[in-house]
């Protein structure tokens, strides 16, 4: 990637480490950011509480549009690649303002993400604990949680994506036997009352959808490791197209798994402290549980330290071009990682919990409340890319009918959770998030415009760097 330090250049000339990681490593990336395992044990019963027994349409739903926004988004992965991720891809279809929107909105989801996954790591930490008798000031335990993962991050991205990919390949294979055995124990059944949507409302699948997008959040941050991927023209596509296959599966499939499993039960699945230990003692494996906590809570210290690694690496190419402080441009000359940008997204994905935990709210409604403020960062990245897709390949010339229609239907799937978010506004406090997402755009922009006061050449050195990124690729095509 080329060097654009901006006015005020801090940046030394060390890189990151190109054609270093291999396809399983990039895999994990996002696979270790949608916490496939953290979800099933917070998202599916925060699901479940508004879509019932249409938790698993709503999951279908999400499933179908992230798959297809993967296919908009390989369009870019398959010819260009960086540390920008979404951010260069948008430049390349729609321009360095939006591209910057984009990289904004990006780098609150990713951040705030990584907050909410530390609270849930801090809850299941807190629940294993309390069963051997130990107890823990919660803050601690979040501290503890977040200097162990940015200390991974900062020393090698090869080490972050083996342990992501170990942690949850493990927590993962636990949770598919529990859910095997609780098929097995409720006799194969079919639950027909999930099938026919038994009192599911279309207002509850709505809202239920908004939360399940949360659960793919981070699929596509393998994108991020552009500069790191071996053959990555390759490699980055096939990661994010399988992530996003592989998990949206495993998703329809164990969010109807874990209603069925809670049928007769005298706890709601919403209302479980920790659903799946709930599920394992309802279905007679109680010894199962802990095992399954252990996986989670490991679970979620994996996707703290892939969702840092991957906001860092937006965080990075943004401080290049000059738009933030360059000093988060910043490579360590010895690790190889840009290290300040990640103590940076660490640093603010720790104290935001802290905050929201030391004035006395519940980690349950914490994790809610961030993971709904970054679905929106989300859900606009998804649709700017969307939207840039059709028109970047009109740029290249290669613009085909199927791709319009991809874009236009992916599109019109996107806009039911965005609209769901916001209309009609929902209770307190989720009825004022999407005014936060907005103020932080609405800085971000001002921003950018006194950015580009203070340096015209802005918006053409950014130009210049994300072709000349594209020209490097052509070549070597």
């Amino acid at each position: 990637m080329s060097n654009i330090k901006g006015n005020n250049s801090k940046q030394n000339d060390v890189e990151l480490k190109s054609e270093y990681l291999s396809f399983f490593e990039v895999l994990a990336q996002s696979i270790g950011s949608i916490a496939p395992t953290a979800s099933l044990a917070f998202v599916i019963p925060l699901v479940y509480g508004t879509a019932g027994n249409g938790t698993w349409l709503a999951y279908t739903f999400a499933f179908v549009a992230v798959a297809l926004v993967a296919v908009n988004l390989n369009h870019f992965a398959s010819k260009s690649a960086s540390p920008g991720s979404l951010y260069t891809y948008i430049v390349n279809g729609l321009g360095p303002t939006a591209g910057f929107i984009s990289g904004w909105a990006l780098l609150l989801a990713y951040a705030i993400t990584t907050s909410a996954v530390l609270c849930g790591f801090i809850n299941f930490s807190n629940v294993l604990l309390k069963s051997v008798g130990i107890s823990i000031p919660l803050v601690i335990l979040g501290i503890v949680g977040a200097i162990s993962a940015w200390y991974v991050a900062y020393k090698d991205i090869k080490l972050s994506a083996k342990l992501t990919l170990v942690l949850e390949g493990i927590s993962l294979i636990s949770i598919s036997i529990l859910g095997i055995i609780v098929l097995i124990h409720n006799g194969l059944k079919i639950d027909f009352a999930q099938l026919s949507l038994k009192g599911v409302s279309p207002t509850s699948i709505r809202i239920g959808l908004v939360i399940a997008f949360f659960s793919f959040a981070g699929f596509e941050s393998a994108a991020a490791l552009g500069g790191e991927a071996k053959k990555p023209l390759r490699t980055i596509p096939k990661a994010v197209l399988s992530s996003a296959i592989i998990v949206g599966i495993f998703f329809v499939i164990f969010s109807y798994i874990e209603v069925l499993g809670f049928i007769g039960s005298s706890v709601k699945l919403n209302a479980a402290a920790a659903p799946l230990d709930t599920l394992a003692n309802l279905n007679s494996v109680g010894f199962f549980g802990p095992i399954i906590s252990l996986g989670t809570m490991l679970s979620f210290w994996a996707s703290f330290l892939a969702c840092a690694n991957a906001g860092a690496r937006v965080l990075f190419s943004i401080g290049r071009h000059g738009i933030v402080n360059s000093s988060v441009g910043n490579v360590h000359e010895d690790n190889n990682t840009p290290h300040i940008a990640i103590a940076v997204i660490s640093l603010i994905a720790t104290i935001v919990p802290m905050i929201l935990i030391s004035l006395n709210n519940k980690i349950f409604d914490i994790y809610g409340w961030l993971g709904t403020i970054a679905t929106y960062g989300f859900l606009l990245n998804y649709a700017l890319v969307t939207i840039a897709a059709p028109v970047y390949l009109y740029k290249e010339k290669e613009l085909k009918i199927k791709d319009i229609v991809i874009s236009a239907i992916t599109f019109i799937i996107l806009l039911i959770p965005i609209v769901g978010s916001v209309y009609p506004l929902p209770a307190y406090p989720y009825n004022i998030l999407p005014f936060i997402f907005l103020a932080w755009l609405v800085v971000g922009a001002i921003w950018f415009i006194v950015k580009k006061v203070k340096n015209p050449s802005l918006v053409s050195n950014i130009k210049t760097d994300v072709h000349h990124i594209n020209e490097q690729f052509k070549v070597n095509i």
